[in-house]
């Protein structure tokens, strides 16, 4: 009797807490299929906002409204203590992922995480450089917290005693399958803060859910077709003459190249920074950024925002820095508008205007022996907390605004970012180099409204850097960031000729990877995605594969959700399946989608629905087309095509069913899309008697035209 007083008491607590604190939650419609809904006095400074995103209407109207995806009543908002305590419902069926820039895992339910940007350590937890508060169930649904607090997750954890349909009490003595990590009915997240604005987004596709995040921050971004090309990085202290002998040996070596990036000697000092150039190495800027750009070569610079006090603008920002620094450098509140004239400032004069590309944005992420302590005070009035969350995105947001203004696009790289900034035009990259996790870091990108990149900086065997350079050139951003070794392309001679073969195939595929980018603005379609957003796709079965196994995916739904996770393959773009390989390894399995699948490189047959185990050799890495599918392939350049330059297009075609695939084309580096400056060309081939009949749509009249001479190919005979 007093065990059932006791239960009855706590209830009664849970109740009266519930009652008196809990916020009834009013449920809008602010685009279609998106709800938002406010829990208390949410802060002035959340992640929207300060990433500056403007929903993209037109895409999003495309896509027409659903229902509203979860029982209103069962998602709860209470405040106690100045704290924020949300509570979403989840079905025993349902796998969640998302909750930022993953590399280790991609289900997520399960987990318990703080969403904390942060630079990556080689543990999943949250501590990560975009830790997007934006998850997405298999059920068809997404959840994003437009707060930019360090928000602690429990991803169907927490077990309440007041659970509608809590877990089965097992006996750890007697029951062989007690686990230490019961079934939870519920997300729930505690947001250290008064208030919160809550998102929900209807599907019905996980992929829907994706696309209507991505539209609500205004479309994925657009680069230049530059920013597609290839990249290097120059050592530390490298100079006007090193870079300049760099652009020639890959012309004389028959290597493509679009932009070379300068690390910190650029400038005069660093950690802290001058952003002023160093006379001794780079004596006339001007002069050697247009050489440059004379041989199609952009430059980008390396900067961290922490201002040396022997930078020119040093004292003039002083009213508007932290209380701490960082490496002795003063940390500029960019909330006010003030500050960010002085300081951005810096950033375009005698740089953007003598006409380099971009920048690598270092050190905004973390760290916390180095960034600045929570206990920092900002002149704003804004808690040092919101803006480690938010510097990442005010960087990419104002340095791209300057670009604008010079109707250029950019493309850059960044170390931190977060919910909001999908729009903005830079790939995330780390100090961490573990290649298996950089592909499942690939994979979650696409879930965290981000790009990544697996970059490759240097590899003990030649396998390795073939192998790292194959996957590279499958990602948003095809780049060598060997600054410390100094790596070439061509540093292993036993695989340079692979490797330039690969940066030509890099830039054969330029038609394609800037039309898959465009449908990622235009459409919200992450370029670079999970399996699990594949139509066809559901998961890899629990038990082990057996080669050539014939698995039926339509009767294999998720019954259990602690299944295989699948993260070291993925979509790459509309198309295109990809399956790296990783040092040591001469066989892997590849999980192929419902519907027929064909060789990248050889047009054939490679399974429908099935397991298969492959054995490609040194050379390649497993890549798969899939029935109808169309490559939109140029000739192999060194360098992107120059504004409205005309080339010549081969169409790819695989497989038997009929082909159709829209070709995306403007300028190739204005932002004159905003207004209606693009096209989209159909392309349609079709198969009959062992030949393919192919047509693509007229140019639209006063519209960019920048396609050549059109040809098809058969690659499935």
């Amino acid at each position: 009797m007093k065990i059932f007083r006791t239960l009855y008491f706590s209830l009664l607590l849970f109740t009266i807490a519930d009652t008196c604190c809990a916020q009834q939650l009013t449920w809008t419609v602010v685009e279609p299929g998106i709800w938002k809904a406010v829990a208390g006095n949410p802060d002035g400074l959340d992640l929207l906002k300060t990433a500056g995103a403007v929903p993209y209407h037109a895409g999003l109207a495309e896509m027409g409204t659903t229902e509203f995806p979860l029982p209103q009543d069962e998602i709860k908002a209470t405040i106690i203590d100045g704290k924020t305590y949300l509570r979403f419902p989840l079905d025993t069926q349902e796998q969640l992922y998302g909750f930022g820039l993953n590399f280790q895992t991609i289900h997520q339910r399960g987990k318990i995480i703080t969403l904390h940007v942060d630079n990556y350590a080689g543990r999943d937890g949250g501590h990560t450089h975009c830790p997007t508060p934006f998850y997405v169930s298999t059920k068809g649904y997404g959840v994003f917290i437009n707060s930019a607090r360090y928000i602690k997750v429990y991803a169907g954890t927490a077990v309440r005693v007041d659970s509608k349909t809590p877990p089965e009490i097992k006996d750890r003595n007697l029951d062989k399958d007690w686990k230490p990590n019961p079934y939870s009915d519920a997300v729930e997240m505690l947001v250290p803060a008064s208030g919160a604005e809550i998102y929900v987004f209807g599907g019905p596709t996980m992929m829907n859910v994706v696309q209507r995040y991505n539209l609500l921050n205004g479309g994925g971004c657009l680069p230049p077709r530059w920013g597609l090309g290839f990249t290097q990085r120059m050592q530390r202290l490298a100079d006007a003459a090193s870079v300049a002998a760099e652009a020639q040996a890959f012309e004389d070596k028959g290597y493509p190249l679009d932009f070379i990036g300068l690390e910190p000697g650029w400038q005069s000092k660093s950690y802290p920074c001058t952003f002023e150039w160093d006379k001794t190495r780079f004596p006339q800027p001007k002069a050697f950024v247009q050489d440059m750009l004379k041989k199609n070569i952009r430059i980008n610079l390396w900067t961290n925002p922490y201002v040396s006090p022997q930078a020119p603008v040093y004292n003039n920002i002083l009213p508007y820095i932290a209380t701490h620094t960082v490496w002795n450098g003063a940390v500029v509140d960019l909330t006010l508008p003030k500050a960010r004239d002085l300081f951005f400032g810096a950033l375009d004069k005698n740089k953007i205007d003598i006409g380099v590309g971009g920048y690598k944005i270092d050190e905004v992420d973390g760290g916390d022996a180095y960034l600045w302590p929570d206990v920092a005070i900002f002149p704003s009035g804004n808690s040092a907390e919101e803006l480690r969350q938010t510097y990442g995105l005010m960087m990419q947001r104002y340095v791209t605004e300057l670009y604008h203004s010079r109707n250029q696009r950019t493309y850059g790289l960044v170390r931190a970012s977060n919910g909001g900034g999908a729009s903005l035009p830079y790939v995330i990259y780390n100090d961490y180099y573990n290649h298996q996790d950089f592909i499942t870091a690939l994979i979650n990108s696409g879930f965290a409204g981000v790009l990544w990149t697996p970059e490759v900086r240097s590899s003990k065997t030649a396998e390795e850097w073939l192998r790292r350079f194959q996957s590279n050139i499958f990602s948003p951003m095809a780049m060598i960031n060997a600054w410390a070794s100094g790596t070439k392309p061509w540093s292993y001679p036993e695989v340079a000729e692979q490797i330039k073969q690969l940066a030509n195939l890099r830039m054969q595929m330029m038609p394609y990877w800037y039309s898959e980018f465009a449908k990622y603005h235009f459409k919200g379609i992450p370029p670079f995605r999970a399996m699990n957003l594949e139509p066809g796709f559901q998961s890899m079965p629990a038990e082990k594969p057996v080669e050539k196994e014939k698995i039926n995916l339509e009767e294999n739904p998720y019954e259990s959700v602690v299944l295989k996770e699948i993260k070291d393959q993925y979509m790459a773009g509309e198309n295109i399946l990809v399956a790296p390989m990783f040092t040591g390894e001469t066989r892997r399995t590849v999980i192929l989608p419902r519907g027929k699948w064909y060789d990248f490189y050889t047009g054939k047959f490679a399974g429908d629905g099935q397991v298969i185990t492959v054995i490609p050799g040194l050379d390649k890495i497993p890549v798969y087309v899939k029935d109808g599918g169309i490559i939109p392939m140029m000739p192999s350049m060194l360098h992107a095509p120059q504004i409205n330059q005309q080339v010549d297009i081969e169409v790819r075609y695989y497989g038997e069913m009929p082909g159709y695939y829209k070709l995306y084309d403007d300028d190739g580096e204005t932002f004159n899309y905003e207004s209606g400056a693009y096209s989209f060309r159909e392309i349609k081939v079709t198969k009959a008697n062992g030949k393919i009949i192919g047509s693509i749509s007229n140019a639209v009249a006063g519209k960019p035209n920048t396609v050549g001479k059109v040809t098809f190919k058969m690659m499935t005979n």
